[in-house]
This record gives C-alpha cells, structure tokens and sequence, in this order.
C-alpha cells in the first residue's frame, strides 16, 4: 500500500489523512474526525461508548476500520482510520449538533442520488454541473459526454461482435478501435 499522509483543516482543528495509491481512497483518523464534531476532551472515550451505544456499529467495526501507520506526536503509530464510506457511518452514531448538518447534507445526496437513478437525466445534468465548478470549459464538458457515448457505442458493438471490453490499463486509440470493430468473432483483437 503506497500512502501519502496529510492534515486537513475542519474547522481549525487537525484531521489526520492518509491516501492510499492502491486503492484511490483517503483515509480519515477516526479519533480525529470524532474529536472535531463532538468536542470531547477524550475522543477515544467516546468512540467506545458510541459503539455501546450502536450494536450495529460494533458488529460492523472490523469492517469499517483499518489501522493505518499515522504520524502522531509520539511518533508514527497505528491509528484507526476509515474511507470516506466508513466515516458516514461512524457519524451517523454522533448524536452531537456539530454532527447535524454533516447528516442533513448526507440525506440530501442521498435523495438527490435516487432521483437520479428514477430519472438518469439527472446524473447527466449533475455531471455537467460539477464538471462546471471544476473549472471546465463548456466545450470540454461536451467533447467528455460525447467521448462517453462513443465508449458505450464502441463496447456495445464489441458485445454484438462477441468480444469483451478490455478495462482498465488498456487505452484503444480511434483507429485501433475502428480496426476491432472490423473484427469478426473468432479473430484476435492483438493482431491489430
């Protein structure tokens, strides 16, 4: 696991957070993250009673809990940490007002996520919005959407043909792919 550690900044306390190249994923200190929307004076304390607290958290702590080596200041320990998915849980079981509106944001994604899978429209128009407040131009927006049909025309023709999408580390250049689509089944696509 290759990791890259830094320390966030909420609300001017330190949160201790680990990125692991691996699996593209930050992970939070848990004591961290507590300590910043409870207050307490003893963050540790009080993930133990939450957990008393939350049956369904405790059983489910092994899963959402991975000791990661963190800077601390005695030194590098292990510090438990979780991935963004982890710390909505955790949070979920802080019955603190600093926690209130964390929770209110995570029940508005979440609705707004189900309304985009009743209506995809709305993931389309997501994507645009975000892809706008990350600085993209308008006409990058729709050569990404249009690059996007495109691959889903490309693999749909490759299923008609019998062949499977390669993912991952595979690019396919426009005339490679114009070359596989010509394949028939049977035929090797490494022979292009």
């Amino acid at each position: 696991m290759t990791q890259k550690q830094a320390i966030q900044l909420f609300e001017e306390r330190k949160v201790r957070t680990v990125w692991d190249d691996q699996t593209e994923e930050w992970y939070f200190s848990i004591v961290d993250v507590v300590g910043v929307l409870t207050d307490s004076v003893n963050p540790t304390d009080y993930i133990k009673k939450m957990k008393k607290r939350d049956p369904e958290l405790s059983k489910g702590w092994g899963q959402i809990v991975t000791p990661l080596s963190v800077q601390t200041a005695g030194g590098r320990q292990r510090v438990n940490c979780a991935t963004t998915q982890g710390m909505f849980r955790i949070i979920q079981s802080i019955p603190s007002p600093k926690a209130e509106p964390f929770k209110q944001w995570m029940a508005q994604v979440a609705a707004d996520r189900l309304d985009q899978m009743q209506d995809p429209e709305l993931s389309i128009q997501q994507a645009m919005v975000d892809y706008k407040r990350l600085g993209y131009s308008d006409n990058w927006i729709n050569q990404r959407l249009k690059s996007i049909e495109i691959r889903k025309d490309l693999t749909d023709e490759w299923k008609k043909r019998g062949l499977e999408a390669k993912t991952g580390k595979s690019v396919i250049s426009p005339l490679n792919a114009q070359k596989i689509i010509s394949l028939k089944k049977g035929e090797n696509e490494r022979d292009v």
